[in-house]
């Protein structure tokens, strides 16, 4: 080889040292936590995102950091504190030289979160976005924030017609103007699926509508009571106020099995106001005319609630159709009978039902106390002599 080859060749090595040299670039830079001060080993995460690469380095005592030997390209710096991150610079693209500087001020970030987010919040209420905060966004932020705010204001559009339609509809309700009430709450569940208060309330608007009826017309009005009752279960199966209202509609309906079924979810659910769900359930048997199964659901209520009134009659109601008259025409009864209205009067002397408990107390003989006594009551002190 000529020694002008042999030169040739020697320069053709360092063109290519010095270029690759050249590739080689550093980012620094200084954090400062939320008080102002340098921050000790915070953690760096440096990521390339021209090409894949993933760097990271950490604050030295002064808070300072630097990482050399990265390639030249582009970067997205992360400050993780505390294993959260807590601060990013995007878009950091580095050059042959000095290190690129790159610093970190928590206490002046969170100041200017506060008023991005202020702005943010202030975009979303009035669908434009200020000049300050398009230029601090990317394209591509600016992209899904007028998504956001296009979101927004069509969530708004709807809730309004959502209240709108609502509103007018517990309002018919309220005036027993079931028509219109259905028209209007059947609209608000179709804006929105998801409302609780909306099913519930058509399904009494369903059945009240029903009442109004006979025949086909009122099993129809029962049938749509009975599936929206359904729909508002689906969406919230724990709660026993709807548990008990759907009884209702199934006992209204003449379906006995499932309303007992239904009200004994409710007082499963509900204990502390089991006795109230239990006496509705007494009540529905009555009304059915299976009385023994009545007694048992207003013994249940009053063992729940001891000191539930109208339990403690209708309860004894229920006895009474275990009464006989013998050959001497007196009159026999279950013993229980007599206390069940016996405790009413304590419970309830001037009660709507006292009058008739105190005839049912006459015609088996027993006496009537009118006065309650309340059994966890202390006796007076005994004076003591002088």
């Amino acid at each position: 080889m000529s020694f002008r080859n042999l030169a040739a060749a020697a320069a053709g090595v360092l063109v290519l040292t010095f270029t690759s040299l050249a590739q080689v670039t550093a980012i620094e830079g200084d954090v400062k936590g939320t008080d102002g001060q340098p921050l000790k080993d915070a953690q760096i995460q440096i990521v390339r995102t021209d090409i894949k690469g993933n760097y990271k380095t950490k604050t030295d005592k002064k808070g300072h950091y630097i990482y050399t030997g990265l390639p030249m390209g582009m970067y997205n710096i992360t400050l993780v504190v505390d294993g959260k991150e807590v601060d990013n610079i995007k878009g950091v693209r580095t050059s042959p030289g000095d290190p690129q500087r790159q610093d970190f001020n928590m206490k002046a970030a969170g100041t200017d979160k506060a008023a991005r987010d202020a702005e943010v919040k202030k975009a979303m209420e009035t669908g434009q976005m200020s000049k300050e905060l398009e230029k601090s966004l990317t394209p591509e932020q600016k992209a899904a924030m007028e998504k956001q705010i296009k979101d927004a204001a069509e969530r708004m559009k709807k809730n309004a017609a959502l209240n709108q339609a609502y509103n007018d509809g517990l309002t018919a309700l309220n005036a027993k103007q079931y028509d219109q009430a259905i028209e209007n709450l059947t609209k608000a569940s179709e804006l929105d699926p998801t409302q609780l208060a909306v099913w519930s309330n058509l399904a009494t608007a369903y059945q009240e509508q029903a009442k109004t009826k006979t025949g086909a017309d009122f099993d129809g009005a029962m049938g749509k009571a009975l599936e929206t009752y359904g729909k508002a279960l689906a969406l919230k199966p724990e709660d026993p106020g709807l548990h008990n209202n759907y009884a209702l509609a199934l006992a209204k309906d003449k379906k006995f099995p499932e309303a007992q079924a239904e009200l004994q979810k409710a007082a499963t659910l509900d204990p502390t106001n089991g006795g109230k769900y239990y006496f509705n359930l007494g009540a529905l048997l009555v009304n059915a005319g299976q009385y023994d199964p009545a007694a048992e659901a207003f013994k249940k209520a009053i063992e729940l609630t001891p000191t539930y009134a109208d339990a403690y009659y209708q309860y004894g109601v229920c006895l009474s159709s275990k009464m006989t008259t013998g050959a001497d025409g007196k009159v026999s009864a279950p013993p229980e009978m007599a206390q069940a209205f016996q405790k009413y009067l304590e419970l309830a002397p001037t009660g709507k039902d006292a009058q008739g408990a105190k005839d049912m107390l006459a015609m088996l003989g027993a006496s009537v106390q009118t006065q309650y006594k309340n059994p966890d009551a202390k006796a007076p002190a005994k004076k003591k002599k002088q």
